[in-house]
């Protein structure tokens, strides 16, 4: 029996790698769907020989992803920003791209189209991400009704740009600040709470919505076991680091010279120097909304317990990335002394 083709768009990213992975794993043909093709050839021992294929498409070009699709029979689009730069808008990949990868997939006959979102997503949200998240996923049940769509809340894994930052501010800053509205050190002044999920799990709930159509028409919220608050979030990095960093609470309006800075950085790399690199400790304002927004489930939908799958904690996985930012002391090897050697 011929195995099944799932085509994967954003394969190459952090949930993406995972993803394909565990495709593969399951016995799926993969192909990767990336503009760039050999930013992606990490990824071909994911599979046997074979097994892993690659090809360029951009989601905003209708023709290149007509071609991506041929002859599959999954579809896994996880293709998302975080931040705004040049034509690369959250309208135009959260909500046309989205619609254009779906309409092709219900021309090109696909059985199953799993579309990532974002928990929280809302088009009554004061966050455009949010908004324009869903907003996509309207646009992907017009085009695909039997769409299975995720909402992940922040994920972490050991490539994650989350507890990663803080991480590396840990390693540093003598301090490591977090935003709170009310007074840090009072009980509710921890910040805004989130429920952080691991990669693996979501990327293990993507598998099994592409396998059972049980789940077809569907959204999922995916979340940990456990919310935490920012405070929470970064004493836990101060643990993992080994760095004993002060925390300090801030309100949020000292967040605002922080956007200005970042808007100008943003102009002078972009418009400047032709450079897309923004720095990750620079927050725009919407950015800041999300933040102080929290990311929490709902309870409203089913989650990963809708595929069987015991969600992971951070406090069991974290540490075991973050060890890279404690001093060099903490990670230098144990040696035992030639005389007291058996």
């Amino acid at each position: 029996m011929a195995q099944k083709l799932a085509v994967v768009f954003g394969g190459s990213g952090f949930i993406g790698r995972y993803v394909v992975r565990h495709l593969a794993a399951a016995g799926w043909r993969v192909r990767i769907a990336v503009r760039d093709t050999q930013q992606a050839q990490f990824l071909k021992p994911a599979g046997d020989l074979g097994q892993v294929s690659f090809v360029p498409a951009s989601v905003t070009n209708a023709q290149s992803v007509a071609a991506a699709l041929e002859g599959a029979d999954a579809v896994v689009n996880l293709v998302g920003i975080l931040l705004e730069l040049g034509r690369r808008t959250f309208k135009s990949i959260h909500v046309d791209a989205a619609a254009n990868v779906a309409a092709a997939c219900a021309r090109a006959g696909v059985k199953t189209l799993v579309h990532m979102s974002a928990l929280g997503a809302d088009e009554a949200s004061n966050s455009s991400y949010s908004r324009s998240k869903a907003q996509g996923e309207v646009a992907v049940r017009q085009a695909f009704p039997k769409a299975a769509i995720m909402r992940p809340s922040v994920v972490f894994g050991t490539e994650d740009g989350f507890f990663n930052l803080f991480g590396l501010m840990a390693q540093v800053f003598p301090v490591i600040p977090y935003f709170t509205s009310t007074n840090p050190q009072s009980p509710e002044g921890g910040g805004a709470s989130f429920q952080p999920v691991y990669v693996g799990d979501v990327a293990q709930a993507f598998v099994q919505a592409i396998t059972d159509e049980a789940h077809a028409g569907t959204t999922f919220e995916l979340g940990g076991p456990r919310v935490y608050s920012m405070r929470d979030i970064v004493q836990m990095v101060n643990q993992a680091t080994m760095r004993h960093r002060k925390i300090i609470g801030m309100p949020y309006v000292f967040a605002i010279p922080l956007n200005v800075l970042g808007a100008c950085a943003r102009w002078a790399l972009h418009a400047v120097l032709k450079i897309s690199f923004v720095a990750p400790l620079l927050p725009t304002f919407d950015q800041i909304k999300l933040l102080k927004a929290g990311n929490v489930l709902s309870g409203k939908m089913p989650g990963l317990a809708a595929f069987g799958i015991e969600p992971t904690a951070p406090d069991s996985v974290v540490p075991t990335y973050l060890k890279r930012f404690r001093p060099v002391q903490q990670n230098k090897k144990i040696r035992t002394p030639a005389r007291n050697r058996s």
